[in-house]
């Protein structure tokens, strides 16, 4: 062989592989034409061709838009799967407070600290009293403040932690000023 074709680049590397399936064909009608005469060969040639169809079948590109469609199924299942789960760390959290602490509470206090360095330029762990400042418009927000304090986080730690977590009503008042904010 005097060089690659233009078009086999993909069957590069293959050629041995390509030439022990030609000699087994090959083999393969020999036997048969020596026990079953022409009707052998014709069998061995008509079961080799559709082999080759299907493997051909199986290595050709699929079209574009199929390869589209396959990846958003898979996009898909994986939004489900990811809303599961954050579904899952949100019904944990209601009924236990070191859940809450562990999973619920960094995901918000990630939130709260781009969305204070976002639109009010403020840095929630290297200013913690103008992060709390602009957080906090009443006392409502001061409750709502104890659960994402980041200093709060740490003293969690040093004390015995309570049974049930996050109240439901809290959660959505404490998202909903997230959103505000």
């Amino acid at each position: 062989m005097t060089g690659p074709s233009p078009g086999g680049g993909r069957w590069r590397g293959a050629e041995p592989e390509l030439a022990i399936a030609g000699v087994t064909v090959a083999v393969a009608a020999l036997a048969a034409g020596a026990v079953a005469g022409w009707p052998g060969v014709a069998t061995v040639a008509i079961a080799a061709a559709a082999l080759s169809v299907v493997v051909l079948a199986a290595l050709a590109p699929r079209p574009a838009e199929q390869v589209v469609r396959l990846a958003g199924r898979k996009q898909g299942v994986r939004s489900i799967d990811g809303y599961g789960q954050r579904r899952f760390v949100v019904t944990s959290s209601f009924n236990n407070r070191a859940f809450y602490e562990s999973d619920l509470r960094p995901a918000l206090e990630h939130v709260l600290a781009a969305r204070l360095a976002e639109n009010h330029g403020v840095n929630l762990y290297t200013d913690p009293a103008r992060a709390r400042t602009a957080f906090c418009r009443d006392r409502g927000d001061e409750i709502l403040w104890s659960w994402v304090d980041p200093e709060q986080a740490l003293r969690a730690l040093d004390r015995d932690m309570q049974t049930r977590g996050i109240p439901y009503r809290t959660l959505a008042r404490l998202v909903n000023r997230l959103e505000q904010l």
